[in-house]
């Protein structure tokens, strides 16, 4: 028997790799995504709150368009502003550090070397808003119906989460797919735990203006459908004590106004009708608060700097349609728009241009691409554009008169070589003999003096484009479906990109209503390369990877990018108070409170304004 044993060792040993028995396990406080991290596994709180932070008061924010439903996890309807106040997950991250969790609903979390498998184990005194505890049922149900009924984001950000199964009274184990993905157990830490017992009596994928029971520190107190919603902290929130919330979820009442202009939202905050205001807009913030409520510090006046990727926002083609379809034709439409001018008349040149779509960030591609970046580029050589390997990208420039002679000719000269010529005064297919004329989509109205010049220099390469500004409700529904030709859209980025980037570039995602591939990009070497930063082993080679995404979505041309900010700007009544340390990667409010006494004389203040 002994013998029979020992040969079934040897057996095993020769066909099981030898990874799987010697590979470390780890549990721990919490996980980062490339080194450990900052915070001990006896941390009291975050560096970036103060935990003395007295609780009570009121803050009034404006909510831009309107709502119609409270279930932010799916397809339909407007969700909400601030729903997230009700919702929580197994982890919660730190906002000074590029990509760390610490435990939240989760009290610890197990993991292999290879970040296989991740094993959390829940906080006993997790408690639903009803007082039912939070169960390993929960998660296994939140991670089925969202990845089979959620907004196509999830199915597609949970795609490599194949399973979950309870492996004791208060523990779930999620074994992961496909290749391997150290972001993974990060991924799942984030996935947002609902209640079966609240969801499984109603249609998850409807619309509901009935409050949702969660986990979170508030509560809905009142909602007035599509003007107005209320959420109050809820005294018996069971993790008010936990590091990461002791010194955040400040406030008593949190109230959203919601405005369909943004002007009268900026009336109603001067008025003192609203506490806090994000400006987005350059003329704004020049010129629209020069009041004695700002010059006397009642209002304070501020521009944050912080450390976050911007992004791109931009122009959008949907190179669904055809006239879109040509790269060339695209970079053509890229030299009309004048962003020197637009800078310099319209925005009192407070922007810089955005030449990648992870600006203000180590992962931005510049200049020709590294040795590293080529090890990986070269391979694809004949199916990605020459000027890839030869030229660094650049944006068309002007000097900021309005003259584009220069530009506009050679828009025209790529416009020909893509079959493309103005005749009789209309830019036309010289094979179909079809006239380019387009749509360009705006949801505000703020976005027309800027978009515009912009036609007007369209009009000097005989195109028509037709500006059309629709209410939110109907940007969204026509942005989920595709149906448009040109779009004003962003894609936010953080400083670990990883699966969300196949919702934003991938072939697969180009045919799901409801992604955030606008564009309709379907090209196989971009899948490969989300992949490669999916799987990224470390910090380097995740920054490495990542330049070869941008530079190959730059020089496909598939927006003509606009501009950013390393700033907030923001205003607010004079009563907040903040921690002396900021986080680097937040504007941070919800560790905000309000100071009693200066609430208590601002309303003296304003009534004495001169």
């Amino acid at each position: 028997m002994k013998k029979t044993f020992f040969v079934l060792i040897i057996f095993l040993s020769t066909i099981i790799p030898h990874q799987v028995f010697s590979q470390k396990q780890y549990q721990a406080h919490g996980l980062a995504m490339h080194g450990n991290p900052k915070y001990s596994s006896n941390f009291p709180h975050f560096d970036y709150v103060n935990p003395a932070a007295p609780k009570g008061g009121k803050i009034v924010q404006g909510a831009f368009g309107t709502y119609d439903n409270l279930n932010p996890f799916i397809l339909k309807g407007r969700s909400a502003a601030g729903l997230g106040n009700l919702f929580e997950t197994l982890m919660a991250n730190s906002h000074d550090e590029a990509f760390t969790e610490y435990c939240l609903l989760a009290e610890n979390i197990e993991w292999p070397e290879d970040r296989s498998w991740v094993t959390f184990s829940l906080r006993a005194e997790a408690k639903w808003h009803d007082g039912q505890p939070v169960t390993v049922e929960d998660v296994i149900w939140s991670l089925e119906t969202i990845k089979t009924k959620g907004h196509p984001f999830y199915r597609s950000y949970y795609a490599n989460l194949a399973s979950a199964e309870k492996v004791g009274t208060r523990k779930v184990k999620f074994t992961f797919s496909g290749p391997p993905n150290p972001e993974l157990p990060l991924i799942t830490g984030q996935m947002p735990i609902l209640p079966k017992h609240y969801w499984q009596e109603r249609d998850f994928e409807s619309t509901t203006l009935e409050p949702p029971v969660g986990s979170g520190p508030y509560k809905i107190k009142s909602l007035d459908a599509g003007r107005s919603i209320t959420y109050q902290r809820d005294p018996n929130y069971w993790g008010s004590k936990l590091p990461v919330n002791v010194g955040r979820h400040n406030f008593e009442i949190i109230h959203y106004d919601y405005y369909r202009d943004r002007n009268v939202e900026r009336e109603a905050f001067r008025a003192g009708s609203i506490d806090f205001l994000f400006e987005n807009t350059a003329k704004e913030w020049a010129t629209g608060y020069n009041i004695p409520a700002v010059k006397q510090g009642i209002i304070v006046k501020e521009k944050v700097e912080h450390n976050n990727p911007q992004g791109m926002q931009a122009f959008v083609f949907n190179t669904r349609r055809e006239i879109f379809k040509d790269r060339k034709v695209r970079q053509a439409l890229g030299y009309t728009f004048d962003f020197e001018w637009t800078n310099k008349n319209l925005f009192y040149s407070s922007y810089t241009r955005t030449f990648s779509y992870f600006s203000n960030s180590e992962l931005a591609s510049g200049g020709l691409p590294s040795q590293e970046e080529l090890r990986i580029l070269d391979q694809y050589r004949e199916q990605v554009p020459a000027q890839v390997f030869s030229q660094a990208f650049s944006l068309p420039e002007t000097d900021g008169t309005g003259n584009i002679r220069g530009n506009i000719r050679t828009a025209l000269r790529l416009l020909k070589e893509a079959k493309w010529e103005v005749q009789n005064g209309k830019l036309t297919n010289t094979i179909t003999g079809e006239v380019m004329n387009f749509e360009i989509l705006l949801r505000s109205p703020e976005f027309e003096r800027i978009v515009l010049p912009f036609t007007k220099n369209l009009e000097k390469l005989g195109i028509q484009a037709k500006v059309n500004t629709v209410d939110t409700s109907q940007y969204q529904e026509r942005t989920d479906s595709y149906d448009f030709d040109m779009a004003v859209a962003n894609w936010g980025q953080s400083l670990s990109p990883g699966n969300e980037q196949r919702d934003f570039w991938s072939s697969k995602a180009a045919d799901v209503n409801g992604t955030r591939n606008l564009a309709g990009i379907k090209d196989p070497v971009i899948d490969e390369l989300i992949d490669l930063i999916i799987s990224a082993p470390d910090r380097q080679s995740l920054i490495t990877r990542t330049q070869a995404l941008d530079r190959l979505l730059l020089h496909n041309h598939y927006v003509i990018p606009h501009w950013h900010i390393t700033a907030y700007r923001i205003l607010y009544w004079d009563k907040f108070r903040m921690p002396k340390v900021r986080p680097q990667y937040s504007l941070g409010m919800d560790t905000w409170w309000i100071d009693p006494d200066l609430a208590a004389g601002l309303d003296k203040r304003k009534r004495n304004l001169k």
